[in-house]
């Protein structure tokens, strides 16, 4: 690992508001950091690899200009291209292992989990970061049931110093709730995207955690 790889995780160790955006969002997502988002990510299921590519960029600027990290979702081969600091996959994407070789030792690599088994094999692989969750049944994850606070308690009782965040219907109404049970960080997408004010939602959220 080089100084590179090693910058990054410092700020992941930093970072506590977590956004998911599209390729529609970059207004949304420049909102949101202005409004203290530590990391944003990429996660499109229907745009094409020209469009992903194309947003990754531009995100990627976007996150630079202000000390956050990117993120894309799912796929090493446009993280590397688009030049972001990490891929995060879900439990139905490649293996955090195959991850890991694809972005090298500087890149980081998030994981999804939905129970304590996978909680403990993401504990046990090369991931950086860890999506606990969903608390709540979310639209964005549609027909996942929720995992609940329980499971974040167990996050908070057995991930030790690893970097995790919990995902998942997660506001501003909620997140007290979250906190209580242990959490530190959160990753949220409706709570900005479908605000009237994303910069302002942000800078709620952010002021709260950390």
């Amino acid at each position: 690992m080089t100084d590179l790889g090693e910058r990054r995780r410092q700020r992941l160790r930093s970072s506590f508001l977590y956004l998911c955006v599209g390729c529609d969002d970059q207004e949304v997502a420049a909102a949101a950091l202005r409004g203290g988002a530590d990391m944003v990510q990429l996660r499109d299921k229907e745009a094409d690899d020209e469009r992903l590519l194309d947003s990754a960029t531009r995100l990627r600027e976007l996150c630079s200009a202000t000390g956050a990290l990117f993120w894309v979702n799912d796929r090493p081969d446009l993280a590397v291209a688009a030049g972001a600091d990490g891929v995060h996959v879900g439990q139905e994407d490649l293996p955090v292992a195959e991850a890991r070789t694809a972005v090298g030792a500087d890149g980081l690599v998030g994981v999804s989990t939905h129970s304590p088994t996978q909680l403990s094999s993401a504990l046990a692989s090369e991931a950086d970061q860890i999506s606990v969750g969903p608390v709540w049944a979310t639209p964005t994850k549609e027909g996942r049931p929720a995992a609940g606070l329980d499971y974040v308690r167990e996050a908070a009782a057995t991930a030790g110093d690893r970097p995790w965040f919990a995902i998942g219907g997660i506001d501003a109404g909620n997140l007290a709730e979250v906190l209580e049970a242990g959490a530190r960080r959160v990753v949220v997408v409706r709570a900005i995207r479908e605000s009237a004010d994303p910069e302002a939602a942000a800078r709620a959220l952010r002021e709260r955690l950390g």
